[in-house]
């Protein structure tokens, strides 16, 4: 039996591949339980300095399986371990990025949103239809698009189910580059190659402290910022970019 995510190693970068070509790469328990833990073995390599999540040429991930959402009582909802999913892939300190391909759906947008950024084919489309099945999305949808978005187009996307193109997403700053067809994977891995470069310690407090602009207010995000900043000071990488940098030279950084 096939696997439901399949995993790739170029050099410092991971790429998780959802494959249910069958049901669109819907989220079921199996697929997120395998990402989970997936991302979360990459995040404790030190060898892994990103990642990139990605589906297929037609889907990333159509979202939730409806049919057993369907058969779902509210008692299964309250402890339905899907919710656990979520903040496991929050938690993780590697950055990651999304490579979206076709349909990003429900709770394939939500994934998406959960990655630090988005690189998108011309031919992604992005929206949150659950109100269109009597339901509100539950992974983080309403609260990360208003984030990115604003509350008046979060509002309109979460109310109406409506969908966006890629370049629409990219203009709400959804998404950070749109790439031609055939080109999306390559395109979001360069990305992730290109940060896989940079200091890793530097990388992961850089995360951290944009991620706390977010969730906190200004004065905890800055105390949170200078924090990471001090720490970033006690590291070898920041002697060794420093000297590289005055010696006009490429640094080498060792992640420590």
């Amino acid at each position: 039996m096939a696997e439901v995510v399949v995993a790739e190693r170029r050099e410092h970068v991971g790429i998780a591949r959802l494959n249910r070509p069958d049901a669109r790469n819907a989220l079921s328990i199996e697929v997120m339980e395998m990402l989970c833990e997936l991302v979360e073995a990459w995040d404790r390599d030190p060898e892994v300095r990103a990642i990139v999540v990605a589906g297929s040429d037609e889907y990333f991930a159509a979202g939730a399986d409806i049919k057993a959402m369907r058969e779902r009582s509210f008692q299964e909802a309250l402890v339905n371990p899907m919710t656990s999913y979520w903040p496991r892939l929050a938690s993780v300190s590697t950055p990651m990025i999304a490579a979206v391909s076709g349909y990003a759906l429900g709770g394939g947008c939500e994934l998406a949103l959960t990655c630090d950024m988005i690189v998108a084919s011309e031919t992604a489309e992005f929206g949150q239809p659950e109100i269109m099945l009597g339901i509100i999305p539950g992974g983080g949808g309403t609260q990360r698009l208003a984030r990115v978005i604003g509350k008046q187009r979060a509002m309109e996307l979460v109310l109406t189910g409506r969908r966006i193109d890629a370049q629409e997403a990219f203009r709400m700053g959804i998404v950070n580059r749109v790439a031609k067809k055939k080109e999306w994977l390559d395109a979001a891995v360069e990305l992730a190659d290109v940060i896989a470069r940079r200091p890793p310690l530097a990388v992961r407090f850089g995360k951290q402290a944009v991620l706390a602009a977010d969730e906190t207010p200004l004065k905890a995000g800055l105390d949170n910022e200078r924090r990471l900043y001090e720490l970033s000071m006690g590291t070898e990488d920041r002697l060794e970019g420093m000297s590289a940098f005055i010696e006009k030279r490429r640094p080498d950084f060792k992640g420590r």
